[in-house]
């Protein structure tokens, strides 16, 4: 999920127009080891912080259907999760440096959601809207104790947050029952179970049961006349 996400973040920002203009977007943590052998302009959008919505977390499980209605596995609720990123520009100038950083949060700022066309992968078999916050989010997030930790100086960046979910674990499902169950008698102490008469509940010359199961009405044959009393027949 976590890569489905860098990659729809990433087709975002090239939309609007960065790698045509030779720049580089990339997600490598911007320590100074790696500034320095940078040798193009670059927007960096490091991942430095995940944490769980629990707000959204819910239990159960949800059923999973194919194109014929029937259930073929269970689902367990996403997972959902607040992606941070720390947006930072890198060129010789801090002209060109704002100016790119301009360039993406007018990109940025722009969308509530990530759209979906820029989704891959389970988030787009999932078909969730994916939140998406720019400069600070709803929790007005700061990023200036990052800089310390990656041993350089603090530098203009934006956060940038995506809310987006773990798909849930999947149970697969059996075949559907298309025959009827064997009723067999508990075998007598002294017998053997081959002694034992087997009945099998099941309609005759039926193998699919049909969307309603073998739960919906059947024809059935007449029941045998009785015999009275004389030899008639009621």
């Amino acid at each position: 999920m976590i890569h489905e996400v860098d990659e729809g973040l990433r087709q975002l920002l090239a939309e609007a127009g960065l790698e045509e203009a030779g720049v580089d977007l990339v997600f490598d943590a911007p320590t100074r080891d790696w500034s320095a052998r940078r040798n193009a302009p670059t927007v960096s959008a490091f991942l430095y912080d995940i944490q769980e919505d629990t707000t959204r977390r819910r239990s159960g499980t949800g059923e999973e259907y194919d194109a014929d209605g029937l259930v073929v596995a269970w689902r367990t609720p996403p997972r959902w999760f607040k992606l941070t990123y720390l947006v930072t520009a890198w060129t010789n100038r801090p002209q060109d440096e704002h100016r790119l950083l301009s360039q993406v949060l007018r990109c940025l700022i722009a969308q509530e959601m990530l759209p979906r066309r820029v989704l891959t992968g389970s988030l787009a078999e999932l078909g969730l809207a994916l939140p998406l916050f720019t400069a600070g989010g709803p929790d007005g997030q700061s990023a200036s104790d990052v800089w310390p930790a990656l041993g350089g100086e603090l530098k203009a960046s934006i956060s940038v947050t995506v809310t987006a979910p773990l798909a849930g674990e999947r149970t697969p499902a059996g075949p559907p029952v298309t025959e009827g169950l064997v009723v067999k008698p508990v075998a007598a102490s002294s017998g053997t179970d081959d002694d034992v008469p087997r009945r099998q509940l099941r309609y005759e010359g039926i193998r699919d049961p049909g969307p309603d199961g073998f739960s919906s009405p059947r024809e059935r044959r007449p029941t045998p006349a009785r015999r009275r009393r004389g030899g008639r027949q009621e």
